[in-house]
């Protein structure tokens, strides 16, 4: 057995060298996770991906498969996205509270989402036993599901995994009426604020603010507002929030086939999503990299004295601002919620985070599912958000005192989780906020006609008649 498990790491190697996007057992990434929004893959690299590393992959899948041994407890593997090493310390901790039943150990997967997908789906799909549990993002749920990766939820967890649970990532872990997986932690925007200067531009952050007062009065301070507009998933994310903002849907019939794909950005929503993106381009205040602005880069704006005024972004901001030492932080600092795409129309904020699934070929189905219900649990999810940074998807935690000292806008982060829009779930989702992200791009090209354009580009992607 200890031969062939050798033989079978040389051969996982190999695909891992295939397909440019290794999992690293054991290795803890420096870099936690910033709302995990990044870019999807096109199709036709996937297509050219599948080809260069089908055979390998089955070769990898069916040789993994055999080495869990055939005495002792079973040797569950967790594919995690990267963080700073709180998901493999909750691996370690179930793994001593099962007393025997299981033990896990973690690969952890490329920090970009695009590649995390495709190592997993080339694997599933080459219905790869090695995968036990998984780290996904919430937009990989709906397509896994769709094709037969993930194994259903027993009855006997479905209460527990949603006991006390926000509901947007009961949703998200949610595919066609069936939960398919348990939420982890859950992310959402908030919108963060200079207080001498919102206070200097006669803005009352007491109450609730629209996108373009935001962006007035960063005009009128002749500072920024820091977004995200990257040709990638955290402009998608923008988007969608947008129009969730408006009272609009990116996909008003999800689960749909291609042919009966209805989509909702050529609407009155829509517009008004284009209309925020457009005038935060015209006017000047996202920056003078406002096409190639993500995460860091928004945040970047806000902790420079000369262009710090506003900025959408997650919790994950208040914690690198203290590392970054950003002198105005403790003094100077305020958080809301997310602006209003209309005026009286509550905001949609963003909504990320992470979701577990069992993989559908795990030969460990019982044990993979308790140990899930292991890592989900509440006080695994307090103890997560606190050592990680990365907010909880149980509302149990936000009244624990040592979140409120963590996060002094804990309940704000709560609140908001509550009324946070999911992107779509779609089975075409990767094409579909590529398409998105591409018809959107650059955002000072973005114009009254740009809805009708990118639904036209999206439906023609996701039936075949036009690549990425």
């Amino acid at each position: 057995m200890r031969a062939n498990c050798l033989f079978n790491r040389f051969v996982r190697n190999t695909f891992e060298e295939a397909t440019g996007s290794g999992a690293r057992s054991g290795t803890v990434a420096a870099v936690v996770p910033r709302g995990t929004v990044q870019g999807r893959t096109p199709v036709r690299t996937r297509l050219r991906y599948g080809l260069r590393i089908g055979v390998v992959g089955v070769l990898a899948a069916s040789l993994l498969a055999a080495c869990g041994g055939s005495s002792g407890p079973p040797t569950l593997t967790w594919y995690i996205n990267p963080d700073n090493g709180a998901q493999a310390k909750l691996a370690k901790t179930c793994s001593a509270q099962s007393h025997g039943a299981y033990r896990i150990t973690t690969n952890i997967l490329p920090n970009d989402a695009s590649q995390q997908r495709q190592q997993l789906v080339t694997r599933l799909a080459a219905k790869d036993a090695s995968i036990d549990l998984m780290s996904l993002d919430p937009v990989f749920v709906a397509e896994f599901a769709e094709a037969g990766f993930l194994a259903d939820v027993p009855a006997q967890y479905r209460e527990s995994f949603t006991k006390d649970i926000v509901k947007p990532a009961v949703e998200a872990s949610t595919w066609k009426g069936k939960l398919i997986a348990a939420p982890f932690w859950a992310n959402t925007q908030l919108l963060w604020y200079r207080k001498s200067l919102a206070k200097s531009a006669g803005l009352d952050m007491s109450k609730p603010l629209t996108w373009q007062q935001v962006i007035d009065a960063a005009h009128k301070l002749r500072k920024t507002v820091g977004v995200q507009a990257d040709v990638y998933e955290g402009y998608t994310v923008w988007i969608n929030a947008l129009i969730a903002g408006a009272g609009g849907k990116i996909v008003e019939n999800p689960g749909a086939i291609a042919k009966d794909l209805k989509l909702g950005v050529n609407t009155a929503a829509g517009k008004d999503a284009a209309n925020v993106i457009r005038q935060v381009a015209r006017q000047g205040v996202g920056g003078p990299s406002l096409s190639t602005n993500e995460e860091s880069q928004s945040l970047a704006l806000f902790e420079k004295p000369a262009t710090a005024a506003f900025l959408v972004n997650w919790p994950y901001t208040w914690a690198q601002m203290a590392a970054d030492k950003v002198p105005y932080r403790d003094r100077d600092v305020g958080w809301t919620f997310y602006p209003e795409t209309v005026a009286g129309k509550p905001s949609r904020p963003p909504f990320g985070g992470i979701e577990i699934g069992v993989g559908k070929f795990t030969a460990h189905k019982k044990e993979a599912f308790d140990a899930v219900n292991c890592i989900r649990s509440a006080e695994h999810q307090l103890e997560y958000m606190i050592q990680s940074g990365n907010p909880s998807a149980n509302t149990t935690a936000y009244s624990d005192p040592r979140v409120k000292k963590a996060f002094p806008m804990a309940s704000l982060i709560e609140r908001s989780l509550q009324r946070a829009a999911p992107r779509p779930q779609s089975q075409y989702y990767g094409d579909l906020s590529t398409a998105l992200q591409e018809s959107f791009s650059p955002p000072s090209s973005v114009s009254a006609s740009t809805p009708k354009h990118a639904q036209d580009f999206i439906l023609q992607v996701v039936k075949g008649e036009k690549l990425l």
